[in-house]
Parts: structure tokens; C-alpha cells; sequence
């Protein structure tokens, strides 16, 4: 197992002091059944994060590491194991790999491990805004990998309209979803989703404005822009893989 260093006061879990993540290492050498492996954190609860602070919290975090080798806390590693030392969410991956950087050598070969589930979906909300490609551009930059399509089943009247798909369907506990594409039941054809705004959800249906002159029929499809890939794997435990063109090549198994 690994002990936790919490971020800060007011963190969701880890013990917030040096001297408490030691009280934890004891305890599981003392338990003959549990084995300390390495120290885990996650930065991205720094009470008032920054660039600055998050690095300061890194740094108390790899020290955590080099005192507990030095302190022999894990000899009961074998010849083969790596010392843990993990961090970095979705926010401030390019700290947590500038701080792990600095690590000094330790006792063992060291398995850096950074958790930043975005890499494997990205979104269009909560994370296309605080990903560090905002903070250093140069480097590149994540493309979202998600677009839920909904199908047009009602324009009641001018100015609104309802999709197919709600609460059931589409994360939004951070942000609303939003439309990218309209897809022409008449011909198939696509254009931006320019005039369309999801203003909230039902639990089967998306509530939509839609701005004068903006051409928008029943049976049409609207494409969808997700925030936080978290939520959206936990409703798509089968998620369909589409081509360029749209085809389904494959499906992807969640187990989240």
C-alpha cells in the first residue's frame, strides 16, 4: 500500500502532516499482512491552488519519499519492486512532472506514476479550461474525445426545442452539454450547432434554445460536447468507437 499525503486543510482524505504519515507506515509494518509500497497525494485540492503552492506541496511530497527510504520504511520491498511516488490529476499534470523530475536517487528504482485520467478522453467543459496546455500552449494540446449525438423529437414552439437525451445520458454535474453539430435528417449533411444553447436537462431530455434563424427540424441530430469524462464514463460502461464518418468500428469496455 501507499500513504496518502493530504493537500491541505479541508482535503478530502490523507493524513495532513509528515509526522501522521509516518504514524500510518508503522502501522502497516506492524500489521505482518500489509506492505508500504510507496506515498500518494493529489494536488489538485492545494487549498488555493496555483503554480506555486502545488510545486510546495509536491515538493513536501517527494521529500515524504527520500525520509521514508532513508528511514528504511521500505525494506520489505523485493529485489524487483519499484518505490510508488504518485500524484497528478487532470489540472496540474506538467507540476506534478517537473517536481517528480527533481526526485533525487533513492534506494530502488522509483515508479513516477501520474493519475491524470483526462489524457484518455479530454472534454469540452471543466477540463478543456484548466488543462496546463492553457498555461503553456507551445507544448500542444488534448483534443476531447466524447460527442454524444441526440436526435431532435420536438419544437413546440419558435425558440425551443428537446433532444433525446437527458440526465440518463449525459454528464453534467460540472457543465451543461454543448452543441457542436447539427446532422441533417434530410441529407445528411452537418454544420456548426451555432444558435443552439442546452439550457437544462430532464432525465431523458436535453431543454434547448435555439436563437432566430437558426434552422433546427424534428429528426435532426445535434452533437454534443461533454464536460468532465469522469461522469461520462460512469453512465457509458459500453462506449461505441466512431470513425470520421461516423461508422461504429468498435466498442470500448469501462470499469470505472
Amino acid at each position: 500500500m501507499v500513504v496518502e499525503l493530504g493537500a491541505g486543510e479541508g482535503a478530502r482524505t490523507g493524513a495532513r502532516t509528515a509526522d501522521q504519515c509516518a504514524a500510518v507506515a508503522d502501522a502497516v509494518a506492524a500489521t505482518g499482512t500489509l506492505r508500504l509500497v510507496g506515498v500518494a497525494g493529489y494536488e489538485g485540492e492545494v487549498p488555493g491552488a496555483d503554480g506555486e503552492r502545488v510545486r510546495a506541496w509536491l515538493r513536501r511530497l517527494t521529500a515524504l519519499a527520500a525520509d521514508f527510504d532513508a528511514a528504511g520504511r521500505f525494506a520489505g520491498l523485493g529485489a524487483e519492486d519499484e518505490i510508488v511516488v504518485s500524484a497528478g490529476g487532470s489540472a496540474w499534470f506538467d507540476a506534478v512532472a517537473d517536481v517528480f523530475a527533481e526526485l533525487p536517487a533513492l534506494s530502488r528504482p522509483v515508479l513516477k506514476l501520474l493519475r491524470s485520467g483526462a489524457y484518455v478522453s479530454h472534454d469540452d467543459g471543466h477540463y478543456r479550461h484548466i488543462t496546463p496546455f492553457n498555461r503553456v500552449p507551445e507544448e500542444g494540446e488534448l483534443q476531447p474525445a466524447f460527442r454524444l449525438w441526440a436526435q431532435v423529437v420536438s419544437r413546440p414552439e419558435p425558440g425551443q426545442a428537446f433532444l433525446n437525451a437527458g440526465k440518463r445520458d449525459a454528464a453534467y454535474d460540472l457543465d451543461l452539454p454543448a452543441p457542436q453539430l447539427i446532422r441533417s435528417a434530410r441529407d445528411g449533411s452537418t454544420r456548426p450547432a451555432t444558435g443552439l444553447t442546452v439550457t437544462a436537462l430532464s432525465d431523458q431530455h436535453a431543454w434547448v434554445t435555439v436563437a432566430d434563424g437558426t434552422e433546427l427540424e424534428v429528426g435532426d441530430w445535434v452533437g454534443l460536447g461533454l464536460s468532465h469524462p469522469c461522469t461520462s464514463f460512469d453512465k457509458w460502461q459500453l462506449i461505441p468507437v466512431a470513425e470520421a464518418d461516423g461508422a461504429v468500428s468498435d466498442y470500448i469496455r469501462t470499469f470505472f
